[in-house]
């Protein structure tokens, strides 16, 4: 990354509560530019909320003007339903990025915690925590999901830190898997 600033908008997509969070990168360093959450849980009809996420998402990207979009990424569960609803919704919030022809990234729940606080398993609270720490400011009492937005932004900067797309692993047999051509 350059000297140039840059401005990463990072989204917790959600049919009940969507995060977002947007940070600002100047010389290496990440500076929060602002967050907060969009409710959903009164709207009633699905449709209805499908409409708020765009338009709120839309809004945002108007006002700040950020250069990248970095989107939680489904997590596989039990309930079908709720994931083909969390689909819809994640599609939505990042359809007014495509429109604009912004580059979007995806990160996985797991990569997100582990770029934050260097644990995979971490827990909201945790991220919230670290993401204070790393962005020397008081997130006490801000709403996880808006954290979690931060963290997806954050996330996304730490990824393209990384050399030539360089990609991290977890463990040494994961390297070894992933690149057998490698070892001698």
């Amino acid at each position: 990354m350059s000297d140039i600033p840059k401005i990463i908008l990072g989204i917790d997509p959600g049919t009940l509560v969507m995060g977002y969070g947007i940070i600002e990168v100047n010389n290496k360093t990440p500076k929060m530019i602002t967050m907060g959450i969009v409710q959903l849980a009164k709207l009633g009809d699905m449709y209805v909320r499908l409409t708020r996420i765009f338009k709120r998402i839309e809004s945002i990207i108007e006002e700040f003007h950020p250069d990248e979009v970095a989107i939680e990424a489904q997590f596989f569960g039990k309930d079908v339903q709720a994931m083909l609803k969390l689909g819809r919704a994640q599609g939505v919030a990042i359809t007014p990025a495509i429109l604009r022809n912004l580059p979007v990234y995806e990160y996985a729940p797991r990569k997100i915690k582990e770029s934050i606080t260097g644990h995979g398993n971490a827990s909201k609270q945790q991220v919230a925590i670290m993401l204070g720490k790393i962005l020397k400011i008081d997130l006490k009492n801000e709403p996880l999901d808006a954290t979690d937005g931060l963290a997806a932004a954050l996330c996304h900067y730490y990824q393209s830190q990384l050399p030539n797309g360089e990609k991290s692993y977890s463990s040494w047999s994961e390297f070894i898997k992933k690149n057998p051509d490698r070892i001698k």
